[in-house]
């Protein structure tokens, strides 16, 4: 009941209220974009690696972007970056549902519109983020990450939910144009908060832009719980979340379906991250969160082999599930040591690498196995890539304690780092 009442109160609030309403009207047109758009390279190539290449132009971005926009962050006004930065992913959508309509489509317009999507995706998301702890109080912030998780993995249902139908009645236009409408109610409802002026910036800006990225950078090398979760959480998502990326080849090769088993099957990967996310939520404590961040990456592996070892869709639905399941429990967990570990001054940049985290390397993840694919079939480079995380599990499994010190207890002064 007390963990209840941790998410209620989170909940209970206008700004909060304001703030996932916004998240969740935004992210169910990203995920209907996501579901088009995959589908559309698809229509227009034929070809796993574009499929693929096209996830990597969304995604890898924040590789070089998210350092600077973590920096960014913590130096500028929150909510006028996140308003903008919204806005630009509005427009963005708006091009590329208008030039899909008007018939001059191409992929390599495409791949550039993606890139500048993911651009302003990179930008959107620590700016973002790091407005959560100006609307809850501290001690409701595990709560509150887990409901943004939730918002995401509800998103994540309805967004395909709604994008399958649409794309099999009146193609990939209306869905991606169903972005554009999210994100300027996203960018409408940021204006609307009001952010305690000390948490909508971190700190002045003391050193060049650069400078504070390579402090971001040497916090969290030098942070002995931050720096294991991350680099666990990106090996990770480089070989575990590929399959996610590229699903519409998995759809046609292996299950022989069309655009609504995509859509199904996204669904599916929604409702169980949704359901995970739910007890999550519930459990309402920091203490077993790191170990929940290490043991979901295995869970998410075993579900990944059953994915693909099959061509039975029922059972592949079923795996779906858990793997969107496992994904949120680890995300979940991850997010919220990064928002209780973390020096308020460093926020912004450890949230901008959080977010590195899940766009650039399931990118490079995705590219990869849309390459090998090409090559081996889906199968076999995608039971490698669950082989070679085992290895990484093996080593999280050996830090686990130490993180677990670290990471759940009180945030260490960024002068004691």
């Amino acid at each position: 009941m007390a963990s209840s009442s941790a998410l209620v109160r989170a909940l209970a609030t206008r700004d909060s209220r304001l703030f996932f309403s916004g998240s969740m009207v935004a992210w169910t047109g990203l995920w209907m974009q996501r579901i088009a758009v995959s589908w559309l390279a698809w229509e227009l190539t034929g070809s796993a690696f574009w499929v693929g290449m096209v996830a990597f132009c969304d995604l890898a971005p924040a590789v070089f972007i998210s350092p600077l926009a973590g920096a960014m962050a913590d130096r500028v006004d929150r909510v006028k970056l996140a308003m903008w930065t919204q806005l630009a992913i509005a427009l963005q959508s708006a091009l590329v549902a208008g030039i899909t309509f008007s018939g001059h489509m191409t992929i390599a317009i495409l791949l550039v519109l993606e890139v500048l999507g993911g651009v302003a995706a990179s930008f959107a998301q620590p700016a973002r983020q790091t407005l959560m702890p100006g609307i809850v109080a501290r001690a409701d912030l595990p709560a509150a990450v887990a409901a943004n998780s939730l918002c995401f993995a509800t998103a994540r249902f309805i967004g395909p939910a709604i994008a399958g139908p649409v794309i099999a009645i009146w193609g990939v236009v209306p869905a991606i144009a169903g972005n554009a409408v999210g994100y300027m109610f996203a960018c409408l409802s940021i204006y609307l908060l009001r952010i305690d002026p000390k948490e909508r910036r971190g700190h002045p800006a003391s050193a060049s832009l650069f400078g504070e990225v390579m402090e971001g950078l040497r916090y969290a090398a030098r942070h002995p719980g931050l720096g294991p979760i991350l680099l666990y959480a990106a090996l990770g998502a480089l070989l575990l979340r590929g399959v996610q990326e590229i699903l519409p080849p998995f759809v046609e090769r292996l299950f022989g379906r069309g655009a609504e088993s995509l859509a199904i099957l996204t669904a599916c990967f929604g409702v169980g991250a949704l359901v995970a996310g739910l007890w999550v939520a519930s459990r309402g404590r920091l203490e077993g969160t790191t170990r929940l961040a290490v043991f979901a990456g295995l869970a998410q592996a075993v579900a990944t082999v059953g994915f693909v070892a099959t061509s039975f869709f029922p059972f592949g639905m079923l795996c779906a599930a858990l793997i969107g399941g496992t994904a949120s429990i680890h995300g979940i967990s991850v997010q919220t040591l990064i928002q209780s570990a973390t020096d308020t001054t460093y926020r912004g940049r450890m949230l901008s690498l959080w977010g590195l985290i899940t766009r650039a390397f399931p990118a490079l993840g995705a590219l990869s196995l849309g390459a090998a694919g090409e090559l081996f079939g889906l199968q076999w480079p995608t039971l490698v890539a669950v082989a070679l995380f085992l290895g990484v599990f093996a080593w999280g499994l050996t830090r686990l304690r130490r993180m677990e010190r670290e990471l759940e207890g009180e945030p260490a002064s960024s002068a004691s780092r």
